[in-house]
């Protein structure tokens, strides 16, 4: 596989995870107070959503062209 599809893979399950979390944050906290390491569970899959994101989001910007012929692009 490429590497590029290993990053959006990995950003997809990270989302899901991400989501559970945020679910069962809202779920303690509807019981009482939740000890501190279920309220501050989803920022680790948070920021690694983050890093993920942002590589897919600047992958357009630092790629080659593709496609184009050598002197179309001068």
């Amino acid at each position: 596989m490429n590497w590029n599809v290993w990053i959006r893979q990995i950003h997809r399950w990270l989302s899901i995870v991400f989501t559970v979390t945020v679910i069962a944050n809202f779920v303690a906290m509807a019981l009482g107070e939740p000890p501190a390491w279920v309220v501050y569970s989803p920022l680790l899959p948070l920021f690694l959503l983050l890093f993920t994101g942002l590589y897919m989001f600047m992958l357009p910007y630092i790629a080659k062209p593709r496609g184009r012929p050598a002197d179309a692009m001068k």
